[in-house]
């Protein structure tokens, strides 16, 4: 898909790169150009991710968002999009999040898969990618956007890293055999008081789905998902806003529970206990 002329994608990722250093957000893309679109995002969201990686970050898995048919016919589209998860995002279970590390965060719960084997597309479909992957575990994403007061359509989103703020994973890995992830409930509370259920198939109908469509997409740009790769395969609820003083806990049949507390906090003192895939599943 041609990209527009007129697009300057370097200035649009200083933009962004900006806005999530200081966290001040700023205005959507598609404000001024509202003819930009999923090409135009991934072009900036390739600007955007070296400057990223040059401040000592790395890539350690993928997110994938808009994987429910209601997300999709909100946003006008009929595919999921991707970004990348960098390191330094990843939290543990039980983990406190501060609050002003974020612009406007947003909890979903959602099925990890942590990667076993190397999935390099195309032509790979759901039987492929859980032949690669090593175990499923419980997640909670909390989504968040440097575009203010999340206005934002899906240049806007793509852009920035599919609006990834942050990832908390178990440190329980669940292998395939004998699982239908399609068929996994999940319960999440706010305080101990249920907010929203779910289930697996929410996800594309299937997050193994999810696995193959990220394979095939990256892929078609010589990117493999490597062991170790987290996949986030998208929420299984609608998002909610996060407060301090805050505790969420998701609980997913046969995955278990993966919680966080949200402090006030301090961006600064960014916990030491960042994980990453090849280390939860170990």
């Amino acid at each position: 898909m041609p990209v527009s002329e007129s697009l300057d994608a370097p200035g649009k990722a200083r933009a962004l790169y900006e806005a999530r250093r200081t966290r001040v957000p700023i205005a959507p893309f598609t404000d001024a150009d509202p003819s930009l679109g999923m090409a135009e995002g991934y072009a900036i969201q390739r600007e955007l991710l070296p400057l990223l990686l040059a401040d000592g970050d790395r890539v350690v898995g993928y997110k994938v968002g808009l994987t429910s048919t209601a997300m999709q016919r909100m946003v006008g589209v009929d595919s999921p999009d991707h970004g990348p998860v960098l390191a330094s995002t990843v939290y543990r279970d039980g983990d406190s999040l501060p609050l002003d590390r974020f612009i406007a965060p947003k909890v979903e719960a959602e099925i990890v898969f942590v990667m076993g084997e190397r999935l390099l597309g195309p032509g790979i479909g759901p039987t492929d990618a859980a032949r690669a992957v090593a175990g499923a575990a419980a997640s909670m994403e909390i989504v968040d956007s440097r575009i203010a007061d999340w206005r934002i359509k899906l240049a806007d989103t793509v852009a920035d890293l599919a609006s990834n703020g942050a990832v908390a994973v178990s440190s329980r890995v669940v292998p395939l055999a004998g699982l239908d992830t399609r068929l996994v409930g999940m319960t999440l509370t706010r305080n101990g008081e249920l907010i929203d259920t779910g289930a697996g198939a929410a996800a594309l109908g299937d997050p193994l789905a999810v696995v193959a469509w990220l394979a095939n997409v990256l892929g078609e740009h010589g990117v493999a998902l490597e062991p170790g790769h987290l996949v986030m395969t998208g929420a299984l609820h609608a998002a909610v806003p996060m407060a301090a003083g805050e505790v969420y806990r998701a609980e997913f049949d046969r995955l278990g529970p993966v919680s966080i507390r949200v402090t006030a906090g301090d961006a600064a003192k960014r916990s030491s206990t960042t994980t990453t895939g090849a280390e939860v599943a170990a």
